[in-house]
């Protein structure tokens, strides 16, 4: 858990100067937290990782000047393993969310949700919790009927109960603490069986292992 002394660090990777200093203003203003002026591109972003310390959460705009804010998200998770990518963005199209959830977005939160959302999505990801502005949920929700059958031959992933348990409670929306509750175990047993989920899926993240557990009717 962060400390007053060691606060929450947010990077902010946004070229709409109004908008950047806006969320630099509220982010600034909540406990624990602190932003750094934000960058106006991804290649920006990735020039100053390599001459300074990762955050614990980047803020991360889609449509941005050179490189877009998705297709930026494998090279964030090689570069800031331990950052947490919220995509923070006015694109609600499904095709747009589920790039970003399965290129490893930690959570995707529409700019008119409103600037006093952003610390609280800022506070989920750094607790393990995947935040979604309720218009996004609805659009991953009304996109799975949509979704194409599984092939013949799928991949069986080995998954046990309790993993599958944790899958479905992460699906719900639950974070780790919540999820240890519902289960009746400690947090640091989620964890320890989240690591083996993310390694049977192939995924680095909650929203990845929640967005390929459906996508392939896992659970």
């Amino acid at each position: 858990m962060k400390t007053t002394e060691n606060p929450i660090r947010v990077w902010l990777v946004e070229d709409n100067a109004l908008f950047a200093t806006s969320v630099q203003r509220v982010v600034e203003s909540l406990e624990n937290m602190q932003c750094e002026a934000p960058f106006v591109s991804v290649e920006a972003a990735f020039e100053a990782l390599d001459s300074s310390p990762a955050p614990d959460v980047i803020l991360l705009d889609v449509q941005l000047p050179g490189l877009d804010g998705i297709s930026a998200l494998e090279s964030f998770r090689e570069r800031a393993p331990e950052a947490r990518v919220l995509i923070l963005t006015v694109f609600d199209d499904a095709e747009k969310i589920f790039r970003a959830v399965c290129a490893g977005a930690a959570g995707y939160v529409l700019k008119s949700s409103g600037i006093d959302m952003i610390g609280s999505a800022i506070r989920q990801v750094v607790e393990g919790g995947a935040p979604m502005s309720p218009a996004v949920a609805r659009k991953v929700l009304d996109a799975f009927p949509r979704l194409q059958p599984l092939p013949a031959g799928y991949e069986d992933y080995e998954l046990t109960e309790r993993e599958m348990d944790i899958l479905r409670l992460l699906a719900d929306g639950l974070q780790k603490k919540e999820i240890a509750m519902a289960l009746e175990i400690s947090t640091h047993t989620v964890s320890t069986h989240l690591r083996r989920v993310y390694t049977k899926l192939h995924v680095t993240t909650n929203t990845g292992a929640v967005a390929k557990a459906l996508r392939e009717r896992i659970i």
